[in-house]
Formats: structure tokens, sequence, C-alpha cells
């Protein structure tokens, strides 16, 4: 994947390479081997054609021809659904609909933690700390039962959990041993040729 560009054909995504969001999106990306423009982006300055493009001005964003996608999970179902192979995402309604579910609680009780956990302020930390650890911990045997998440096959919920558990040392969160399924998890995400090539530079120093 190209990981800076200066052209715009084709499909481009505006992504933070600090961003768990952007992340998630660029893993998808690379697990579907999709030729695609990365515009690396500041948010502290964004490019000014972003806002023409989303009224929210906020990364991961899509373009596609004519058709402009932001937030990572309608990004993420859009790409899975236009780039059928392989499948992220089960083909029976059952399994769907519990993949969306996990999608749900991950991104409620996970992501929306990374605002607290990516402050300054130390009490917040360590509060959403304490929830991410407890959460994690409550989610063992889940990530036991299975090779992936719910799956024997790698898919659209995997992709979000990659980005957090990449980030848990920047965070400040240890897996103890009560951990090791969730440990043996991450490094088969980890070992993905998808998962090494969606990374920024900042992303691959985080645990160098």
């Amino acid at each position: 994947m190209t990981l800076i560009a200066n052209r715009r054909s084709g499909m481009t995504l505006f992504s933070d390479p600090q961003c768990p969001q952007s992340h998630r999106s660029r893993i998808v990306l690379s697990e579907k081997d999709i030729t695609v423009d990365i515009l690396q982006v500041d948010p502290a300055d964004m490019p000014e054609d972003l806002s023409d493009l989303n009224p929210y001005n906020s990364v991961p964003t899509l373009v596609d021809r004519d058709l402009v996608l932001y937030d990572a999970r309608v990004i993420m179902e859009y790409l899975d659904e236009r780039f059928p192979h392989p499948p992220l995402m089960p083909v029976d309604p059952v399994s769907r609909a519990r993949a969306r579910l996990a999608l749900y609680h991950i991104e409620r009780d996970w992501y929306g933690l990374l605002p607290d956990l990516s402050s300054g302020d130390s009490k917040k930390q360590e509060s959403a700390r304490k929830i991410l650890r407890e959460s994690m911990l409550s989610s063992v045997e889940i990530f036991k039962a299975k090779p992936f998440f719910l799956s024997d096959d790698f898919g659209l919920v995997d992709c979000t959990i990659a980005p957090i558990l990449w980030r848990l040392n920047s965070y400040g969160i240890e897996l103890t041993a009560q951990m090791k399924p969730i440990s043996e998890y991450a490094e088969r995400i980890f070992d993905r040729p998808s998962f090494r090539e969606s990374m920024s530079d900042y992303e691959s120093e985080l645990q160098q």
C-alpha cells in the first residue's frame, strides 16, 4: 500500500498515523490487498479539502471515485462488501449479527475509553486503564474459545481489536498471566503480513 501519496486518483484514505480508528481501516485495506492512496494527515492541521469532503472534518475518510465515507465501521463494511475476497464478515445472518454486536461492544467499551487514556489527566487515565483491564479480563474465555474473536477466521472484529492491543503498552496496560489467551491471540494477529503492512511509521515504533 502507498502510505503517502501526492495524487488523488482512484481510492484515497485520509488517515491519522496515530489513530486506532484509522489503523483498523488500514488493516482491512491491507488484508484485502486493495490499491489505495493513503494520505497521512495531522489532526491538528487537517488538509483544506478534507472539510469539503467530510462535514465532520474527521479521519478516517475514504474517497472512492464519487463516494465519500467517514466513520471507521462504515468504511470497513463497505470495503468488505465491495471487495468480497477474503470475506471479513460471516455469511450467515446469525453469525453476522453476533459479529456486529461484538463490534458494538468493542467500540463502546474499549474505543470509548481512548479519549481518557490519551488525555493528560492522570486520574482519568488510571480510571480508564482499570476499566479496560477489567473488561479484557472478563473476555478471556472468549479469546480462548477460537483462534480469532468468535470465529475460526480473521474478520472485521479482529481488525478492530488489533489496534487497541498493539497500543496497550503506550496506554500503560500490561497483559497479565491471567490474560495469556489474549496475549496468544495478539501474537497471531501481529504476525499477519496484513497487520505489519498496515502500520504507519509511528505505529511500527510503538513496541520497539
